[in-house]
């Protein structure tokens, strides 16, 4: 396989060559104020593989139409591109039928669908719903608006000095009764892996129903909903080297057909009369008026060059460039890294240098060619936590090399430099 280091020995665990990898996404070939890219936000965005960018363009060159409505051969086309994605998402995440698949806009719009047609069905003054401090803004704020709308109550699950997650907090909350668990595979900010087999395996015990935000975990290592035995899964296209615009939320099938619809008309009904209307089978029950067909494609194009990689050799590359950032980090004096220890963490680093604002060191870096996010990462509650109102992050996919690393670290010297620190 052309991606993977023919240094190795055991093929099952040659780990891939970034370096070619880099070669089938043309942003790289990109200068930034005279210097070569290093792109270090994917946790925000992933760069698109050529392939992706192909079927996008070949999709509306050759098969634009819409779907589901056509007797003619350009909507058949378009119809099997768009459910066959959803077979190929079904897979990917080990689902037992694309009928569990939902397309959605993103991870955000996937997690509102839950609160809003089964939440507000399900949820009621007595209950407690149940989230934690690392969660991104798309996790906290729906369930705020719920709470408050049912008279509920909200509580959050704190972590520690280390960054994990306090499962016996978590387990007291649950023997006293939880509807509703709600938590991050992989915090966005700390890095943090949460053991989602065993807080579901848990939260099953008492009977609690439990959604996964997955949209910094399904890009970054094997994700099986079925070993997993979650409720609920959301993620997004764009961060797994797919286009903006189209997410995923994975349900059982058997809440699913008991929740009503969250956006009406179009393709969602079966039929409509003056005064009723009779909802579509799942999975369209929930995917009102035309969706993003074009995303579908592009969507499916990124599992396939996902999968000839392997998810498995994804993740320990990652966690081979981050151990090596977390290393040169922890060398350099005047940084505060946060989270747990690179064996505990996802692909992404969040940091601060004493004496310089993150913004800055963002800015310096880009003079650099360097990009890495500043600010609080749609965190705020989390930055709370840790006392700071903001830090840089720097997240690594597939397409990172040492070298990426190498970058950052001069850079970062550059900026302690300018600053005097």
């Amino acid at each position: 396989m052309k991606y993977l280091k023919e240094s190795s020995e055991n093929a099952m665990y040659r780990t891939i060559d970034a370096d070619i990898i880099r070669k089938d996404f043309p942003i790289f070939q990109r200068m930034i104020h005279g210097k070569r890219l290093v792109y270090l936000d994917s946790a925000a965005t992933s760069q698109k593989p050529i392939s992706v960018i192909k079927s996008i363009d070949e999709f509306y060159r050759m098969s634009n139409a819409n779907i589901h409505r056509g007797a003619y051969l350009l909507s058949e086309e378009s119809t099997i591109l768009y459910e066959n994605a959803k077979k190929r998402v079904s897979s990917f995440i080990g689902a037992k039928s694309f009928r569990e698949i939902i397309f959605t806009r993103n991870t955000t719009e996937a997690i509102n669908l839950v609160a809003y047609s089964w939440g507000r069905k399900n949820i009621t003054e007595d209950d407690t719903i149940v989230i934690s401090e690392m969660e991104h803004h798309s996790n906290i704020v729906p369930w705020q608006i719920l709470s408050k709308e049912k008279g509920c109550r909200l509580l959050y699950v704190p972590f520690d000095k280390d960054g994990m997650l306090d499962l016996e907090r978590l387990e007291g909350y649950l023997k006293k009764g939880v509807k509703l668990l709600s938590i991050t595979h992989v915090s966005n900010v700390l890095g943090t892996v949460n053991p989602v087999h065993e807080i579901c395996r848990m939260a099953k015990q008492y009977g609690t129903t439990v959604l996964i935000d997955a949209a910094q975990s399904v890009p970054h290592m094997k994700v099986d909903v079925s070993e997993i035995g979650c409720d609920f899964l959301a993620f997004s296209a764009h961060k797994m080297l797919g286009p903006t615009g189209i997410g995923v939320l994975f349900g059982r099938r058997e809440l699913l057909e008991e929740m009503e619809p969250f956006i009406t008309g179009g393709d969602m009904i079966s039929n409509v009369s003056f005064y009723e209307t009779r909802w579509n089978e799942l999975p369209w029950k929930f995917e009102g008026g035309t969706p993003n067909i074009s995303g579908a494609v592009g969507l499916s194009a990124a599992i396939e060059y996902l999968d000839k990689i392997g998810m498995e050799r994804v993740y320990l590359h990652e966690r081979e460039i981050t151990k090596l950032a977390w290393n040169k980090l922890s060398e350099m004096e005047g940084i505060e890294i946060y989270g747990p220890v690179p064996e505990k963490r996802g692909g992404l680093i969040a940091f601060n240098i004493d004496g310089i604002h993150p913004h800055d060191i963002a800015t310096i870096l880009d003079r650099e060619g360097i990009a890495v996010r500043a600010g609080h990462h749609c965190a705020q509650p989390l930055h709370e936590r840790l006392g700071i109102p903001a830090s840089v992050r720097a997240s690594f996919y597939i397409y990172n090399t040492e070298d990426d690393v190498d970058a950052l670290i001069h850079g970062l010297k550059k900026a302690k430099s300018l600053f005097g620190t």
